[in-house]
């Protein structure tokens, strides 16, 4: 199997994008990549495009063809993944597996979403349709309700509270004020977090990722290819990890844990041949603050129901032990739902190669990057280090 490395990133601005479809989004987003890595759309072998749902948000379909087609006009192969939330962390592992496969030796990879050219009401029907529609979605419950259970089951077990939960909010509202991509540029207080609306019980306003508009992209090529290549720091790609759960919360083991998310940890870092101790910075999926929490106990990084004290420690912050969201997260930066994943993947490419600006950690050397779907039913794991 062949060893394969990140050459190239790009992305666009995140937020409420206004009058931008989801090809120009992918547009400008390749485009930075390119020109990041040196390349030119003649390189690319493949294309694979994560997207949750270009068919309800804007009312088209066959979007990898017609991305294609704006980005070149050779016929090269292009894939539309779709795995919820985790589209674009899909994405990636697709790509990655086919250069390690020996398929390609270049492929870019882009995730991109356009969200908010539908009513909020008409975005939260869209986004319902990661639930289950049998079990969950009849009965009125949307996502805010299913993280506000999984909340609730954290705080009777572990005794985690409403202020903790505030604390990663006020966190990765910090650090996206270094982030010129970031939806939102504003830090807030626990005051004010804590006396924003609710949404649902115990999650308020800013507990609760935002609706964003997209894109984001990586090169990824064969390791032994990149040294043909000049003015070019590598990135490796040393382990991948995927797993599935069942949809709906009802049939989960457990409400305090996503067993997705661990069980694609361990198949990433049994890849890399490490353990969660070697990762020096995370972007985790942090669609709902507690999200945040409980990812970071299933990725191995504090014991089961030590997360939320974490946070209040402040183990979790830019210059903590392990500095988790430094981009900003879903929470600040924004959650286009196909580009999240690859953003994940740009900011610890950042980090690893020391390009990350006002947001740069010292000594950064494996990062881990965490998508997921829906509540949890998918997850997928990237595990990155320095060449």
């Amino acid at each position: 199997m062949r060893r394969v490395a990140i050459i190239g990133v790009g992305q666009t601005k995140f937020g409420n994008l206004g009058e931008i479809t989801t090809r120009e989004l992918f547009l400008e987003a390749s485009l930075n990549a390119l020109k990041d890595a040196g390349l030119t759309t003649d390189d690319i072998d493949a294309i694979y495009f994560g997207n949750l749902d270009s068919s309800r948000f804007e009312h088209q379909c066959h979007t990898a063809a017609i991305n294609a087609s704006v980005l070149t006009n050779r016929s090269i192969p292009a894939t539309r993944i779709e795995n919820a939330c985790a589209s674009g962390g899909t994405a990636l592992i697709q790509g990655y597996m086919s250069i390690a496969a020996g398929m390609f030796d270049t492929v870019l990879v882009v995730g991109a979403e356009k969200m908010t050219n539908v009513t909020t009401p008409e975005a939260i029907d869209v986004l319902a349709t990661c639930a289950d529609d049998i079990t969950e979605v009849p009965h009125g419950i949307t996502f805010p309700g299913l993280y506000a259970l999984m909340a609730r089951a954290h705080m009777a077990q572990f005794g985690t509270t409403e202020e903790q939960l505030a604390l990663v909010a006020v966190k990765n509202h910090k650090n996206a004020l270094d982030n010129p991509y970031a939806q939102f540029h504003k830090e807030i207080t626990l005051e004010k977090a804590l006396s924003s609306i609710m949404v649902a019980d115990p999650l308020k306003l800013y507990d609760c990722s935002p609706i964003s508009d997209g894109g984001a992209a990586v090169i990824l090529m064969a390791l032994d290819k990149t040294e043909q290549l000049d003015n070019v720091t590598p990135v490796e790609i040393v382990g991948v990890g995927q797993a599935s759960d069942t949809i709906d919360l009802a049939n989960r083991m457990s409400l305090t844990s996503i067993y997705a998310t661990k069980l694609a940890a361990k198949r990433a870092y049994q890849m890399a041949n490490i353990a969660a101790n070697k990762i020096d910075i995370a972007e985790v999926h942090d669609c709902f603050t507690i999200a945040e929490i409980i990812n970071t106990e299933d990725l191995g990084f504090f014991e089961p129901g030590k997360g939320a004290k974490a946070v209040e420690e402040g183990l979790t912050q830019r210059d903590g032990d392990i500095p988790i969201n430094t981009s900003g997260g879903l929470k600040a930066k924004g959650h286009p739902i196909g580009a999240t994943g690859v953003a994940q993947i740009i900011e610890i490419t950042h980090q690893i190669r020391g390009t990350a600006g006002k947001r740069q950690v010292n000594g950064v050397n494996y990062g881990l990057a965490q998508n997921m779907g829906g509540s949890g039913a998918t997850a997928t794991v990237t595990i990155l280090k320095g060449v």
